[in-house]
């Protein structure tokens, strides 16, 4: 092993030990338990929020502004701090429900949501335009374009991490027929593959080629060189889009996928896809659900919209990059910029020093 090179120290040379504590889930016992992740916003808490809102929007103006300091919910405050700690060290998700978003033009629901957002951690910039707050709805495009992120298609989006600490949407519209929002603990993955393929999962702590599809930082590569599970200071941390695995491929001096590779990536993706193991939810109008990236893996089903163009799907996103979260190796400043806890995350393409 080189001695100072960040990819290399991110491979162990054995494999931890199983995972256990409250980040190791399953999906059927978890919607046993959604009196504990999904929880209805009260009337006061509701009002809170409008009138932070209402109060910046007045005096200020610009939603990318807002602050925790800036943005006083002495109601809520508590939730959020009991919804940081079980993102941190807890279950890795949660939902608040009941904002009526229906009832507010989109300026104002953003402005309650970024408000909310910023006292759970400061918001990362999304895409090459540097957008901190951004939409999530069908473009028309499709993901076979290597320009493409995903999230802008109607397609399903396969399980994967965003590039960040936490991602929260806001929902704000619904598409006439899917769109389902999917949860899996990658630790309950870990464990099933170090039980049954400990060989596949071997293969999973080494460094894969992922596609940046075109938003490189300057001096960098068309893609990174990250594993798709990192075991540092005693935390195990996922990182994976497989799409952006196999279109990395595209590049030819980007380390190929054995056929050995894309065994423990179809392991990896049959598990994710197991309804032993993860959970299904329907975001509704007002819904907030918050992720930790490095925890869990996300995914949305296919979906088809209205259409009349008022009534499309859409929904607000947030990364955030969140104080007193788990330490990353440093190879990951190769995607998030920094890996100083805190600040870091995002589409960097400038350094972040």
């Amino acid at each position: 092993m080189q001695t100072g090179d960040p990819i290399n120290e991110a491979i162990p040379a054995t494999l931890p030990p199983p995972q256990t504590g409250p980040i190791v889930w399953y999906g059927p016992a978890m919607v046993a338990r959604a009196d504990q992740w999904c929880l209805d916003l009260t009337q006061s808490e509701v009002a809170e929020l409008e009138a932070a809102a209402g109060d910046w929007l007045h005096l200020h103006g610009e939603i990318a502004s807002i602050t925790a300091t800036a943005f006083p919910l002495p109601t809520l405050k508590p939730r959020l701090a009991q919804l940081a700690r079980e993102l941190i060290s807890g279950r890795g998700f949660g939902v608040l429900r009941g904002l009526p978003v229906e009832q507010y033009d989109e300026r104002t629901a953003a402005a309650m949501f970024f408000g909310l957002g910023s006292h759970l951690g400061h918001p990362r910039s999304q895409n090459a335009q540097g957008h901190i707050l951004g939409h999530v709805r069908d473009l028309g495009v499709r993901s076979d374009d290597p320009e493409v992120r995903i999230y802008q298609t109607r397609e399903r989006q396969t399980f994967h991490t965003d590039s960040s600490d936490v991602v929260g949407l806001l929902c704000l519209k619904t598409a006439r027929s899917g769109g389902d929002s999917l949860l899996v603990s990658a630790s309950a993955i870990f464990n099933e593959m170090r039980q049954r393929r400990p060989d596949l999962l071997h293969l999973m702590m080494q460094p894969v080629a992922t596609d940046r599809r075109g938003e490189v930082p300057e001096g960098m590569k068309p893609y990174f060189l990250i594993p798709v599970f990192s075991w540092y200071r005693g935390f195990l941390t996922v990182m994976y889009q497989r799409q952006y695995i196999e279109s990395a491929q595209r590049f030819a001096d980007a380390p190929r996928l054995t056929q050995q590779h894309r065994e423990a990536l179809d392991l990896f993706d049959a598990l994710a896809n197991d309804p032993a193991l993860n959970l299904s939810m329907t975001l509704q109008p007002g819904d907030m659900q918050f992720v930790n990236n490095h925890a869990l893996l996300h995914d949305r089903t296919g979906f088809e919209d209205w259409p009349d163009p008022g009534r499309k799907r859409h929904l607000l996103r947030l990364w955030l990059s969140m104080a007193g979260d788990r330490p990353l190796p440093e190879v990951f400043a190769t995607r998030f910029g920094s890996v100083r806890v805190g600040d870091r995350g995002g589409i960097v393409l400038a350094p972040n020093k």
